[in-house]
């Protein structure tokens, strides 16, 4: 489950979330929680929860331009550290935005440059047109698809597929090998259908081949992660954000052919985020 799911929430309670819906471990997106740049506070959240974080994904989104600093390339390059430091195995990035001009000639190499340093496979993501009206946009350079560029490894987003209007199926298999990582979601309008929300749905509830997808992975060997990534910042309610997290992953077991179960929380993890309670409690015990 990517952390980016309970945003604005802190990584810590997408820990407990994804400990009680029964994941296997954490996409942690690096954002303006300090925690989440924090390779120490990480490391005591998968000792506390007993989760692992699979991956990072690195601050490439518009409103995080500023988070941990201006320059992309040591945005990049911190996220896969991070990711060592923690023992994920991948960083998630999107393609420059065109007016990161320097970082956008040499992203391939500093791509690849990334990944030989640290040991982290770095899995570009695809992205889509950004439209005003009928007016197409160029945000992305060299391009918002990874297929077009000179990269090891990507992401397949279903939400973002879905509003570039192609077939997530045909895109998994038209990145091949190359195909590492999952964001699990769904969609259902494209940008010419003037859709400009970037879904997110549920698997399952919009319109893109999810499960037809899963199940080509698994009958093509795939080995990287799925990584939850649904919209749940509108969703008030904390028995329905934990219900939607439910039906995500026990529809990727699903159709990964897995088994899921959900969770009880751990005792010791509330003893610790409160160790004066315990204190206490062993007190009035030893006096009984």
């Amino acid at each position: 489950m990517s952390t980016s799911c309970n945003f604005p929430m802190g990584v810590e309670q997408s820990f407990k979330l994804a400990r009680l819906a029964g994941y296997d471990g954490l996409e942690v997106m690096v954002t303006t929680d300090p925690v989440s740049r924090d390779a120490a506070a990480i490391t005591q959240l998968i000792e506390r929860y007993e989760l692992p974080v699979l991956s990072v994904h690195a601050p490439s989104l518009f409103w995080m331009q500023l988070i941990g600093g201006r320059d992309a390339q040591v945005k990049l390059e911190k996220s896969a550290e991070l990711a060592a430091a923690v023992g994920a195995s991948s960083v998630v990035v999107h393609p420059p935005f065109r007016w990161e001009s320097s970082y956008a000639r040499n992203f391939e190499r500093i791509v690849r440059q990334t990944a030989a340093n640290t040991g982290v496979e770095i899995c570009v993501e695809n992205m889509f047109p950004w439209k005003v009206g009928t007016k197409n946009l160029k945000a992305y350079a060299p391009s918002p698809d990874p297929l077009d560029l000179d990269v090891d490894a990507m992401t397949l987003d279903f939400s973002h597929a879905s509003l570039t209007g192609r077939d997530s199926l045909e895109y998994a298999m038209a990145m091949g090998e190359r195909l590492r990582h999952i964001h699990l979601c769904d969609g259902i309008r494209s940008v010419d259908d003037g859709n400009m929300h970037d879904e997110h749905l549920v698997p399952g509830r919009g319109t893109q081949p999810v499960a037809e997808t899963l199940t080509y992975l698994v009958e093509s060997g795939f080995t990287g992660h799925v990584i939850a990534e649904i919209g749940l910042h509108k969703i008030r309610n904390a028995q329905v954000r934990l219900d939607m997290l439910v039906e995500t992953v026990a529809f990727a077991k699903e159709y990964l052919g897995q088994q899921h179960a959900t969770r009880e929380p751990i005792a010791v993890a509330a003893a610790r985020i409160n160790g004066r309670s315990v204190r206490r409690a062993r007190k009035a015990a030893s006096r009984s």
